[in-house]
């Protein structure tokens, strides 16, 4: 049980790594003129970050994800190689 627990948490590191450096070449990408295809993406979420206001504390929730093809590419090649390990 504790090797399949740590492999889901190796398996999701991998993958939130694959899609920070696929979105890191893809904004780099975006100023190159043959790669620009690969800053192409959309970002969604909270428009505006939610407040709440409790006089005492403030809090404020915001989300929001801007996903491109480069880090869909990343997470792709990231399971690729989690599979090969």
């Amino acid at each position: 049980m504790a090797t399949r627990d740590r492999n889901i948490w190796i398996l999701l590191i991998v993958i939130l790594s694959g899609l920070v450096l696929g979105g890191l070449i893809g904004d780099l990408a975006g100023n190159v003129n043959g790669l620009w295809w690969l800053s192409f993406g959309q970002q969604f979420g909270l428009e505006s970050p939610f407040v709440l206001n409790l006089s005492i504390i403030s809090i404020t929730f915001a989300f929001s994800i801007k996903i491109n093809i480069a880090s869909i590419i990343g997470m792709v090649l990231a399971i690729f190689i989690y599979r090969k390990i």
